[in-house]
């Protein structure tokens, strides 16, 4: 079954138990709206690859490719911007759905920047907007505006 939902990639950081729950709620939030890939949930994590008797440099080459594959699938990638600087995984993910060609968006919940007159170009200029609220971005979701020109 093919859906007319977006699919969204959820660029975010997730190396501790309150980044992962925070995760787990932006993606229930947003699943009204949109499918949301989840890399912690719906991809490879590092710690369980090794843990099942993987080579790190194996794994870290299968985490790559497994992220690379999902983003190229994904409609719109949303970046968490949280944090007084922006997970740098995340922002590869960024840049790389960017340079594809895929609809990129950011969510920012926290006023902390990383410069006094904001965050980082690099990051800034690659999102075309930056929601505040989970609800808001849902809602953009839900219409047509997050659709490739």
């Amino acid at each position: 079954m093919i859906s007319n939902r977006p699919c969204v990639y959820l660029a975010a950081p997730l190396f501790s138990d309150g980044e992962r729950a925070s995760n787990r709620d932006i993606a229930r939030r947003l699943s009204g709206a949109a499918d949301v890939f989840v890399p912690q949930d719906d991809g490879l994590l590092l710690v369980d690859l090794v843990e099942q008797g993987m080579q790190i440099e194996e794994a870290k080459r299968r985490i790559f490719q497994a992220d690379v594959a999902a983003i190229t699938r994904c409609d719109v990638l949303v970046i968490v911007m949280d944090g007084r600087s922006i997970d740098e995984g995340a922002s590869f993910e960024l840049g790389y759905a960017y340079a594809s060609g895929k609809v990129c968006v950011g969510l920012k919940t926290d006023v902390r920047s990383l410069l006094p007159i904001g965050d980082n170009p690099m990051i800034e200029c690659a999102v075309r907007r930056i929601f505040r609220q989970v609800e808001d971005l849902a809602e953009w979701l839900s219409g047509v505006a997050w659709k490739p020109s």
